[in-house]
């Protein structure tokens, strides 16, 4: 039985050199693949939306992030003025505008 020891003890050196480097694979590895499924996309979403809130006008209609859908009547530096219906405007910021709609989309709503 105890062989089986003296040969183990024997067996536990490791190799020196670029194992290092070999551990740190994966972890790039990881990073990289992380980079591009996630940071990538959600920068690049992101830039569009910027984008498009920077070139909001006057008479486009939008959607906000809260599900609201107008028309906008006046642009400010950080907030735009949305009729939602007749005669019935509301203030939004510039940032919460979420999507812009086709022309025409408000003709359509109930």
């Amino acid at each position: 039985m105890s062989f089986f020891i003296n040969d183990a003890w024997a067996e536990g050196a490791a190799p020196a050199g670029d194992s290092g480097l070999i551990g740190l694979l994966p972890l790039l590895l990881i990073f990289v693949i992380f980079y591009f499924l996630l940071l990538r996309p959600q920068m690049k979403r992101s830039k569009e939306h910027r984008t498009m809130v920077a070139a909001l006008a006057k008479g486009d209609e939008v959607v906000t992030s809260g599900g609201v859908l107008g028309k906008i009547t006046s642009v400010d530096e950080s907030f735009v003025g949305l009729d939602i219906a007749n005669g019935l405007e509301i203030k939004v910021q510039r940032s919460a505008v979420s999507s812009l709609m086709p022309k025409g989309t408000m003709k359509g709503k109930a």
